[in-house]
């Protein structure tokens, strides 16, 4: 299947020599949503501006349903949708015709009946004659939402859509991303809430420094890197490990009361079972057990120290 978007070998720099992007290249599918992960700084917001055509590479390419976005770029920018993380709106102008003039912007036909539902999906319908100064920050934020999705784009992208929001906004935010998937529009976002993109995203793409680390199917990604934790109460603690469980990667807690083995996900069925009759054999009565799986946030925070 062709990519609705693809990137090529993106780089930007700037002339006091930074390199925000170092050779990008990502393909991204029709309908799938795509959660971009990085800290501060890795060039998630850059990589952004360049596909939405707001920002021109130092170097590569960047189409977008087959349009090139620097040569073809009014093709390409109609088809996206953005929600950026600063709010850019005439604080002065009512939120009705923020978002109509918005779509016309994008050269779409006035369409007052899609407008108003856009805004009540977004709990505005009863704002949509109030001045946008007159909002708190959470409807400022469904604002430039509604602003997005005005033209109808095919593509979505959310830049940390979430930071700093309501937990109501957050909320009603996933429910309409759903709808869209439903509908077939494809979602590019960037978050620090790691757990939503866990939830939500189809595949992970993790960025720092400018580079992209890795782009994986979400599920894929955690049976690849993820692990599980064995926890094991001992009733009575023991100064060291008995030499009879050496081939055994296991720790030892400070206290010597708790053994902690780490195994891959999908390990051969009856490992577990071999620990235990091993410890039993060593003499070592156990009080309790407990298992804890790697999350997502484990393995950015894994990757992200590799690259350091």
């Amino acid at each position: 299947m062709t990519p609705i978007i693809s990137v090529r070998s993106l780089s930007k720099s700037y002339s006091n020599g930074f390199k925000a992007l170092d050779g990008v290249s990502l393909d991204i599918k029709k309908g799938e949503i795509l959660a971009l992960l990085g800290p501060n700084g890795a060039g998630k917001t850059t990589l952004i501006s360049i596909i939405c055509g707001m920002t021109n590479p130092t170097a590569g390419s960047v189409t977008v349903d087959g349009y090139d976005v620097v040569k073809d770029f009014r093709e390409a920018r109609a088809r996206i949708g953005l929600v950026p993380q600063e709010l850019t709106t005439d604080m002065f102008e009512s939120v009705i015709n923020t978002v109509s003039f918005s779509r016309g912007l994008n050269g779409r036909k006035p369409d007052p009946a899609f407008i108003e539902q856009v805004l009540a999906d977004l709990s505005l319908l009863d704002k949509r004659n109030n001045a946008l100064r007159e909002l708190s920050g959470g409807m400022k934020r469904r604002v430039l939402i509604a602003k997005a999705l005005s033209h109808e784009p095919s593509i979505l992208f959310l830049d940390e859509p979430t930071a700093g929001v309501d937990v109501a906004l957050r909320k009603d935010m996933w429910q309409l991303v759903e709808r869209l998937r439903e509908k077939g529009v494809t979602i590019i976002l960037t978050t620090h809430y790691i757990e939503e993109a866990q939830e939500i995203a189809d595949r992970i793409g993790v960025i720092d420094r400018g580079r992209l680390l890795l782009v994986e199917d979400k599920d894929a990604l955690m049976r690849k890197l993820g692990k599980k934790q064995l926890a094991v109460k001992l009733t009575q603690p023991i100064t060291a490990l008995p030499a009879s469980l050496s081939s055994w990667d296991l720790a030892l807690s400070e206290g010597g009361d708790e053994l902690v083995y780490a195994y891959e996900l999908g390990s051969q069925d009856g490992e577990i079972a071999r620990l235990l009759q091993a410890l039993s054999a060593a003499g070592l009565l156990v009080g309790d057990l407990s298992t804890r799986q790697t999350s997502l946030e484990d393995i950015f925070v894994s990757l992200i120290g590799e690259n350091a």
